[in-house]
């Protein structure tokens, strides 16, 4: 954790030798910015922005970004913002989970480096809430999350659609042939109408869910839409209670504990949230030393329920979702189930915030009470076994039931360019009770772990709406099916599943949390002595950084110079 520094702009000086020269030179170069001797005794109050013309979830967060510096000022503070990289989840190659670590690494070296008391840490889009919490648990000053929020829906033929479950569900449809080409360009235009981040439970509203959950943003403000006029109310209340944060000097890892993690594990359960949302915890928690454990995920799938019937387990967006009292309403529904001692940034403890009187809104089925679940267990469960050693996640309340404990064929895609070449191949040998594998899809294989593990059901598969997909990649968390993820250790790095071929048997047991490779143990062998390795990938700069430093899906696909603890602890 860092040291105590001084309090504004005399924190953190550069280096010159001369420590008065120092802070004599930085009050002449801030003054030049138009401040008064006045402005620049106050606590400083950074407002860390994502805005970017390439992250359509920010658009925005510029006037997001004054609603905070109001409220640092109403509360004596001295507001200054700065950029660091944006993460648009669709606009980037290979994939934005590949430039996870790279934007903490940003935000934590300017943590470190700029003169701030307190940090208001805005983003929404699906890596940079993640990203954000990392680097601010790293840097540990002062912090509080302010979410972009979610976008609105659309409609189209008098249907309410939203990304992008809809997205995906529509052009399923499209591959099956059920939809024209005009239709589908007419659903294209309605699914993201609004500026914010899609409006379902996906990796997006699962992060600001859980950044509300860990203690790290005000609550209710997960699911405020992004247009909505409290969203910016809420960025101003950010900003004043990140004055406080700077007097009060409370830290992320003094709000971001074991207890804190457990609460929200178990609210990603309850809501029936990403599977991504797994990976970021884990990493989240590496970086203070916390370590989470699949079976832990487990243990709190059966004993909570899901409540929130949210696409893509149920049929509401968020937008309903924040007029049925958002997050809030979750909490005090699994009040008995939480860490009441665990702080929050308002400086009060959960249990005290959930203490406050409250009438459970009897007109609305969107957040169920416990009592009349969505469904009798947790959304997300840890599957191990032959194909995936250290563990694997399902997310079950978005799977086909009658898949949950079946035996099916083997039909094996080696890499996105063979999955992409074969899956529309006439030729392709596929029935509709086979399992579809894919391989070298992972941290390393992919690289960067792509949302590939939706892999689209065969064309030649007409009106098959399901089937077994196993993979090392990740899945967008607006996705849909029985699909088996994170399979770790990964293909790439020699793990079971590269040594699957066409034809083999693939058991899932959800029940027993078993995967497994039914093939016998000294085919195996023989499989992985011929197996040649793959030669090293020549690299510069940042993806040197990233194959020679990124660990596995159990690790949070974190680097191993970042995390408290080392790959052997595992």
């Amino acid at each position: 954790m860092t040291e105590e520094r001084p309090p504004g702009l005399a924190g953190g000086l550069t280096e010159y030798g001369d420590r008065e020269f120092a802070q004599y030179l930085r009050r002449s170069f801030a003054s030049a910015m138009g401040h008064t001797p006045q402005s620049l005794g106050k606590p400083v109050v950074g407002i860390l922005n994502t805005w970017s013309e390439l992250n359509n979830c920010h658009r925005g967060l510029r006037e997001l970004a004054e609603a905070v510096k109001r409220g640092v000022w109403q509360a004596g503070g001295l507001p200054l913002e700065f950029p660091v990289i944006s993460l648009g989840e669709i606009f980037l190659s290979p994939t934005s989970m590949f430039l996870r670590n790279l934007m903490a690494l940003d935000v934590e070296a300017m943590l470190r480096a700029q003169p701030l008391d307190a940090v208001v840490l805005m983003g929404g889009c699906d890596k940079t809430l993640p990203a954000l919490l990392m680097g601010a648990a790293s840097a540990d000053i002062p912090a509080i999350a302010l979410a972009a929020g979610p976008m609105l829906t659309g409609s189209h033929e008098g249907e309410r659609i939203g990304a992008c479950t809809d997205c995906r569900r529509f052009w399923a449809a499209y591959r099956r042939g059920e939809l024209e080409r005009a239709t589908i360009d007419g659903i294209e235009a309605q699914l993201a109408p609004t500026a914010g981040t899609c409006g379902v439970m996906g990796t997006a509203s699962t992060m600001a869910c859980l950044s509300e959950a860990l203690g790290m943003m005000l609550p209710g403000g997960a699911a405020i839409p992004a247009v909505h006029a409290d969203r910016l109310r809420h960025g101003e209340f950010s900003g004043i209670q990140a004055v406080a944060l700077a007097e009060n000097r409370l830290t992320p890892s003094r709000i971001m504990t074991e207890a804190a993690f457990d609460n929200a594990l178990r609210v990603l359960q309850a809501i029936g949230g990403s599977t991504n949302a797994v990976i970021h915890l884990t990493a989240i928690a590496g970086r203070l030393g916390i370590k989470l454990e699949l079976e832990r995920l487990d243990d709190l799938a059966a004993s909570t329920p899901v409540l929130v019937g949210l696409k893509p387990s149920g049929a509401a967006y968020m937008e309903d979702f924040h007029r049925a009292g958002g997050l809030p309403v979750v909490l005090q529904a699994l009040r008995g189930q939480l860490h009441a001692e665990a702080l929050t940034v308002t400086g009060a403890t959960l249990g005290e915030q959930l203490a406050q009187p409250f009438v459970w809104p009897d007109w609305q089925d969107v957040i169920r009470p416990l009592d009349n679940p969505l469904q009798e267990q947790g959304a997300l469960i840890a599957l191990r076994g032959s194909l995936a050693p250290d563990g694997s996640v399902l997310k079950r309340s978005a799977a086909s039931p009658s898949l949950l404990q079946t035996e099916a064929r083997a039909v094996v895609f080696s890499s996105l360019s063979d999955l992409a070449a074969l899956i529309d191949d006439p030729a392709l040998d596929v029935r509709p009770d086979d399992c579809l594998l894919l391989q070298n899809a992972g941290p390393l294989g992919g690289p960067g772990m792509p949302e590939a593990g939706y892999l689209p059901i065969p064309r030649k598969l007409t009106g098959q709406r399901d089937m077994l997909r196993i993979s090392d990649a990740r899945m967008s968390g607006t996705a849909f099916g029985t699909i088996v993820l994170h399979v770790a250790p990964e293909a790439a790095l020699g793990g079971p599943l590269g040594l699957a071929r066409s034809g083999d048997r693939i058991g899932l047991d959800a029940q027993r949390r078993r995967l497994d490779l039914l093939v016998d143990e000294r085919e195996l062998l023989r499989r992985g002595e011929e197996a040649r390795p793959q030669p090293p990938v020549a690299a510069r700069g940042y993806e040197r950084l990233y194959r020679e430093s990124v660990q596995q899906a159990p690790l949070g696909v974190d680097f191993d110079f970042l995390r408290h603890e080392s790959l052997q602890d595992v």
